[in-house]
């Protein structure tokens, strides 16, 4: 067996969770947008992919860094932990004053609150550094039991806000809970379960500017991704407005945060394996990174297929009528997930590598592809035109820079053939 069985045993906790918030968010999320309608869910999203456009500065890049360093030098845990953690304060210190000098001077008071919110919520957010320690030791049960209980509770809170018709602020508010939430639960798992005990003086002048020298390239690309995937929406606003991003965010939801996470959450439950064989059995490494391919290739068709046949009948079930319209490019943005699924397994590959820079590279070809292809598709097909710009530069990026890349073409063996 390739994946031994902690490795499967990891996967199975990620695929639960987010099992479980697939079928709580079919209950609850479609209810949201009913009730806030399009237009101020189109100023949610918006405000959304704003801050999430400077995330990658916020994160550093230091999540996939983090945890291979921890699987490769487990001595050092401490110290890498506790420079990630002022490594992210620092960042979001510097982000956050800008963010509220940007919004005093542009923005009305209602959007200046929303902005606030959630950038806000990216500072609690700095606990997450507690996942890398999580991930690098297969104890994602932990990370499961965090998101979960904190899932419940928002639930709970969403459905009030529901009953109530309350506004797009409240909502915005219940990140930052949901954060907390999951914070605390953090602390209080690696304090009791742990006998690794965090101090200031674990911080490290020498290790931050190794993770930053390691992560640079993540932070290029992860801009890079952050530019690429907002381009459909910068447009889609300029000619369309906030409704047009209203309609899009519902297929961004029905495709990316209920189906297209649980690829993602394989990815990374196995890639502390990868880590692992690449550094001690290149073989055993090729071999698990084409079973994980296949395994990637296979859901993204089963995506693919899903809303294929039954994205009309989910959007006229659990949506109103003014959702009706985005049927046709729900479908095709759906198959996207096979492209992107590949393109995250090939990046893992380059993290281990150390050949990050070609992801800046492959980034920069699909943001230029999805431009282009906005530029011309949007003010004619309008979310028609955003779904399929996405789609074509998302087999450009993922599977067409392999295809052009001589160092890494085996890969498509990996994918195809092995």
């Amino acid at each position: 067996m390739l994946f031994s069985k902690q490795d499967f045993l990891n996967t199975k906790w990620f695929i639960a969770e987010k099992l479980i918030q697939l079928l709580v968010g079919i209950f609850i999320i479609p209810k949201i947008f009913n009730s806030l309608g399009v237009l101020n869910i189109g100023k949610l999203k918006f405000t959304e992919t704003f801050i999430a456009f400077f995330a990658p500065v916020l994160f550093l890049g230091l999540s996939a860094i983090c945890i291979r360093e921890i699987i490769f030098n487990p001595k050092k845990t401490k110290e890498i932990l506790v420079t990630a953690f002022y490594l992210r304060l620092f960042s979001w210190i510097l982000f956050f004053l800008g963010l509220l000098i940007y919004n005093y001077f542009y923005n009305s008071n209602e959007l200046f609150w929303l902005y606030f919110l959630i950038g806000f919520s990216y500072f609690i957010r700095i606990t997450d550094v507690f996942e890398y320690y999580f991930y690098a030791i297969k104890k994602t049960n932990y990370i499961f039991i965090s998101k979960i209980s904190s899932l419940f509770c928002i639930v709970l809170l969403q459905y009030y806000g529901v009953e109530h018709q309350l506004g797009i602020q409240y909502f915005a508010s219940l990140l930052i809970i949901d954060f907390l939430l999951q914070g605390i639960i953090y602390g209080f798992i690696f304090i009791t379960k742990t006998a690794i005990r965090l101090k200031n003086k674990y911080f490290s002048i020498s290790m931050a500017k190794y993770l930053l020298k390691n992560s640079y390239p993540l932070i290029l690309s992860n801009l890079l991704v952050s530019l690429y995937i907002s381009i459909d929406d910068f447009i889609l606003k300029y000619y369309f407005g906030d409704a047009a991003i209203g309609l899009f965010a519902t297929i961004d939801f029905l495709v990316i945060a209920l189906t297209w996470s649980i690829g993602f959450s394989i990815i990374n439950a196995l890639y502390p394996s990868l880590a692992e064989s690449y550094k001690t059995d290149i073989n055993i490494y090729q071999k698990k990174i084409s079973a994980l391919y296949k395994y990637m290739l296979l859901l993204g068709v089963l995506i693919g297929l899903f809303y294929t046949f039954f994205g009309t009948s989910i959007l006229t079930t659990f949506f109103n009528e003014s959702y009706a319209s985005i049927a046709t490019p729900l479908k095709i943005f759906s198959w996207s997930p096979i492209f992107i699924f590949l393109g995250m397994v090939f990046e893992k590959h380059l993290i281990n590598s150390n050949q990050l820079k070609k992801n800046v590279y492959r980034f920069m070809i699909g943001c230029f592809v999805n431009l282009i292809l906005c530029l011309l598709l949007i003010p004619t097909y309008k979310i028609m035109g955003a779904a399929i710009s996405i789609l074509f530069s998302h087999f450009i990026t993922n599977l067409g820079f392999i295809i052009f890349d001589a160092k890494n073409r085996n890969h498509l063996k990996f994918i195809f053939l092995k």
